[in-house]
C-alpha cells in the first residue's frame, strides 16, 4: 500500500510539474503579446530533434559535396568544415540568447522589432520578416532538389545508363514537396514524434560512413594522410585563398536553418531553455559528426577529383567504389530517407514562420494564411503556401545548373540576413533586453561581434560566381533573386495607400492587455503548488 501510495504521490507531482511548466509558457507567451494557439506537444528533446534533422548531416553534405570539392578538394573538406563550424556555432549560441528571452514562432522578426529603436524598427522588422521567409522556403526547395537529384542517382547506381533531365528531377522534386505537404498537415503531437525516429536514423548514418566507410574501402585504394589532410585541389580558378573560403558553402548549407527550433518555441514545453540548447547542441554535434564524415571521405574518395567532380552524384560515386552496386543501393536509400526527412521538418519550420508572418499581417493572403484548421490544430494553409512558393522556386532549375545552384545559396544568405539584424539591433540600439535561462554574459557582445562579421561577409562571398571567368549562362544568380525578393518586399512596404509603411506596426498582439495582466497574475499566483503537501516550483523568466 505504501508503495502504491509513492507511485501515486509521484505521478501527481510529475502531473503538477508539467502543469505549471505549461502555465508558465503560456504566461511568457502572453507576456510576448500572443496566446497559446498551438498544442504544445514537443518535448526538448524533440525540439533538438527539428534542428538536427533540418541539419541532416550525411544527406547534407551529400547535396553539397560538389562545391567543396573544385574549391580545394580534400583539405578544403577537412578544414574547411572546421574553421566555418566554429564560426556557425557563434552565431547559434548569439541566436540561442534571442531565442531564450523570447520564444515566439515569429523569431528574428519579433526579436528584431523588440531590440531597435522606435524610428527603424517597423522597416527592420518586415525586411528580417521576408528575408527569413524567402531563406526557409529556399531551404525546403534545396533540401527537396537534393532528394529529388538523389532519387536520380539511386535509379544510376542500378541503370548506369539513365541520367536524369532537369525536367525529370523537377517532376520528381514537385512530388517530395506534395509529400511533405500532407505530411506537415498532420497534428503536432504527431509531427513532434517524428522527430525521435529522425534523430536516430540520422545518427546511424554517420556512424555507418565513419566507421563503416573506411573498413569497407580496400587498404590500396585509401588515401595517405598527406593527401586527404594536406591535398589543395583548385580546378576552378579563383586564388587559393578564395577558392577555401568559397569550400565553406558546404558547412554554411548543411549546418543552417537552426532557427527552426525558434519557429516551433510556441508548440514547446519549457521553450526559453529547450530552445536556446536545441540551437547550441545541434550545431556543436553537427560540426564534429560533420567533420568526422569528411575526415573519412577525404581518406576514402580516391585521387581522381575530375571523375567525382563529373559524376551525377560525388558521394554515391564514392560509395560505389567501395561498398560495391548493391550495398552502395542499400545505404544510399537510407540517405534518401534522410535526406527526404530533412525536408519535412523543414517544410515543417518553414510554416510555422509564416504563420507567424501572417498572424501580424505582413504577408499577402495574411488573413488566409492565418488560420488554424480545426481537425489536426495545425496551420495546414501556410504548409501549402511554403510547398507552392518552393515548386515556383524549383523553376529555376529549368534555366540551368547555376539557376538550381542560386537557390541554394539562397538558402545560406537570405536566412544570414535574417539572423545578423536582430543579433546586431541588440548592441546597437538602446533597449532594455533581457536575457532568459540561456545566457552567454560578458562574452555576449564579442561572439555577437563575430556572428555579424562573419555572416556579412559570408553573404558577399556567395554572390560571386563560381569561376573567376564567366559567362551570362555561368552567373551567380543569388543576389538577383534575393535582391529582387528584398526590393519587392521594399516596393510592398513603401506602397502608396496601401503599403505596409502605412499600417504594419510589427508584431500585432492577439492578447487583450487587461486579459494577459489578469492571465499572468492567475498562472504567477498559481505556479507553486501544493501537491501531496510537496510545493511545485518553476522558474519563470523576464523577457525583452
Amino acid at each position: 500500500m505504501e508503495i502504491t501510495k509513492d507511485k501515486k504521490q509521484c505521478g501527481n507531482r510529475t502531473m503538477a510539474n508539467k502543469e505549471a511548466i505549461s502555465r508558465a509558457d503560456e504566461q511568457l507567451l502572453a507576456e510576448l503579446g500572443y496566446k497559446q494557439e498551438f498544442k504544445r506537444a514537443f518535448t526538448p528533446l524533440e525540439v533538438f530533434g527539428v534542428a538536427f534533422s533540418i541539419i541532416g548531416l550525411l544527406p547534407s553534405i551529400a547535396s553539397i559535396l560538389i562545391y567543396s570539392l573544385p574549391n580545394g578538394g580534400p583539405s578544403a573538406m577537412v578544414w574547411g568544415w572546421a574553421v566555418a563550424s566554429i564560426f556557425i556555432l557563434c552565431v547559434g549560441m548569439s541566436m540561442a540568447e534571442l531565442g531564450s528571452a523570447a520564444p515566439t514562432s515569429g523569431g528574428l522578426y519579433f526579436w528584431t522589432h523588440s531590440l531597435s529603436s522606435p524610428r527603424y524598427r517597423n522597416l527592420l522588422a518586415w525586411i528580417v520578416g521576408y528575408a527569413n521567409t524567402i531563406g526557409s522556403i529556399s531551404s525546403v526547395a534545396s533540401i527537396d532538389w537534393g532528394c529529388a537529384v538523389q532519387i536520380a542517382a539511386a535509379i544510376n547506381i542500378s541503370n548506369p545508363s539513365f541520367v536524369a533531365t532537369a525536367e525529370q528531377t523537377f517532376g520528381i522534386y514537385v512530388a517530395i514537396l506534395f509529400s511533405h505537404g500532407v505530411v506537415c498537415s498532420l497534428g503536432t503531437a504527431i509531427l513532434a514524434r517524428l522527430q525521435n525516429l529522425y534523430v536516430v536514423l540520422n545518427f546511424c548514418l554517420c556512424f555507418a560512413v565513419i566507421i563503416g566507410l573506411p573498413a569497407a574501402t580496400p587498404k590500396e585504394s585509401m588515401n595517405s594522410a598527406s593527401y586527404a589532410l594536406g591535398n589543395f585541389s583548385n580546378v576552378n580558378g579563383w586564388p587559393n585563398g578564395y577558392a577555401f573560403i568559397l569550400s565553406f558553402l558546404s558547412p554554411l548549407w548543411t549546418i543552417c536553418s537552426f532557427d527552426s527550433s525558434v519557429h516551433i518555441s510556441e508548440e514547446a514545453a519549457n521553450a526559453a531553455t529547450a530552445v536556446p540548447w536545441a540551437i547550441v547542441s545541434a550545431i556543436g554535434i553537427a560540426g564534429v559528426l560533420g567533420w568526422a564524415i569528411n575526415i573519412s571521405l577525404a581518406f576514402c574518395m580516391g585521387t581522381n577529383l575530375t571523375s567525382l567532380i563529373n559524376s551525377p552524384q560525388p558521394m554515391a560515386q564514392i560509395f560505389l567504389q567501395s561498398f560495391g552496386q548493391k550495398g552502395t543501393l542499400i545505404l544510399w536509400s537510407f540517405v534518401v530517407l534522410g535526406q527526404y526527412m530533412m525536408g519535412s521538418s523543414m517544410v515543417l519550420a518553414a510554416s510555422r514562420q509564416s504563420f507567424a508572418f501572417a498572424r501580424d499581417g505582413a504577408l499577402p493572403l495574411s488573413n488566409i494564411l492565418y488560420r488554424m484548421n480545426s481537425f489536426t490544430g495545425t496551420p495546414v494553409n501556410t504548409v501549402w503556401w511554403v510547398a507552392a512558393i518552393a515548386a515556383l522556386l524549383g523553376l529555376l532549375a529549368l534555366a540551368g545548373a547555376q539557376a538550381i545552384d542560386a537557390v541554394f545559396a539562397l538558402s545560406v544568405t537570405g536566412l544570414y540576413v535574417a539572423y545578423s539584424i536582430p543579433i546586431a539591433a541588440r548592441f546597437i540600439f538602446k533597449n532594455n533586453f533581457k536575457p532568459g535561462p540561456f545566457n552567454l554574459g560578458i562574452f555576449s557582445l564579442p561572439v555577437g561581434i563575430i556572428s555579424v562579421t562573419f555572416m556579412t561577409f559570408m553573404i558577399l562571398v556567395f554572390f560571386f560566381p563560381a569561376t573567376p571567368q564567366t559567362s551570362t549562362a555561368g552567373m551567380n544568380y543569388t543576389v538577383v533573386v534575393l535582391g529582387g525578393v528584398l526590393l519587392l518586399s521594399l516596393v510592398w512596404y513603401y506602397f502608396p495607400v496601401y503599403g505596409g509603411v502605412h499600417w504594419f506596426t510589427g508584431p500585432v498582439s492577439n492578447v487583450a492587455s487587461d486579459e494577459a495582466a489578469e492571465k499572468a497574475s492567475r498562472d504567477s499566483s498559481s505556479v507553486e503548488k501544493q501537491v501531496d503537501g510537496a510545493p511545485v516550483r518553476v522558474e519563470t523568466v523576464e523577457v525583452l
